[in-house]
């Protein structure tokens, strides 16, 4: 059975989840940078230890239609954040890749986002106790 503790938990957790994706959001636009695109760099270089990312893979990982990912691809690669590569073993497949651009972008966007989130480290840690008790319990 769920206890008042349960659900102040998961009501706290949506509190600093959408406070901290407006943080993001805001800071994307402060860096000249769509939300979409900033998510889409952070991908791009985040995915299984930075190697080349094929645009379905962006596409999954966005959670966002095929169509869509080609299109933010076009709009990345017009705007000298991204580059397209041919998948060495199999040339049909594009990969994408930052340019220096993209890179000095998202080092520092990725700098304040972890500033933000060691901020919230002590709501954070009292959210996951609060689960880990639940949890414990049954």
């Amino acid at each position: 059975k769920l206890t008042q503790s349960d659900y102040s938990a998961l009501a706290e957790f949506r509190y600093v989840l959408r406070r901290f994706l407006d943080f993001s959001e805001k800071a994307a636009r402060q860096a000249g940078l769509t939300p979409r695109q900033h998510q889409a760099l952070l991908v791009i270089k985040g995915y299984r230890g930075g190697e080349p990312i094929s645009i379905g893979d962006l596409a999954e990982r966005l959670i966002i239609h095929h169509h869509s990912a080609v299109e933010l691809t076009n709009r990345l690669v017009d705007s000298g954040l991204v580059v397209r590569l041919h998948d060495e073993n199999d040339q049909r497949r594009v990969l994408l890749d930052l340019t220096d651009l993209a890179e000095r972008h998202l080092a520092d966007l990725s700098a304040v986002h972890l500033d933000e989130l060691h901020k919230m480290t002590g709501v954070l840690d009292t959210i996951v106790q609060l689960a880990r008790q639940h949890a414990a319990k049954g």
